[in-house]
């Protein structure tokens, strides 16, 4: 069964930046088209980034222009950068297939706190 392992979360200061990956145990992630979710305290999973394979991207409103996604078809993994953080963006992020066709993986925590 595939497995998608997040990393890259932590504790950053409003305004700072933190790169998020996520890995798969097999080539799930450059043949599929991926996106990374995120979902705060008491609020429903959200989309806030998609590419396709051929590397088209998509961005939830509230992260354009912060967020970028993006993947390396060779190695396999899909990034998002997140830059000029804000407290709401605190949230566990997930990556996944799009339709999703494989399991949520743990997840990473980021915090933007002062």
């Amino acid at each position: 069964q595939v497995q998608l392992v997040e990393s890259g979360g932590g504790l950053v200061q409003p305004g700072g930046s933190l790169r998020l990956s996520c890995a798969a145990s097999r080539s799930i992630c450059s043949d599929n088209r991926m996106g990374w979710y995120r979902q705060a305290p008491g609020k429903q999973r959200e989309l806030v980034a998609g590419i396709t394979i051929a590397g088209s991207t998509n961005y939830a409103d509230s992260v354009k222009g912060r967020f970028t996604i993006s993947r390396d078809n060779v190695k396999n993994p899909v990034y998002l950068q997140m830059n000029s953080l804000k407290p709401a963006d605190t949230a566990v992020y997930y990556c996944t297939t799009i339709p999703r066709t494989a399991p949520w993986g743990q997840g990473t925590q980021v915090t933007v706190s002062s």
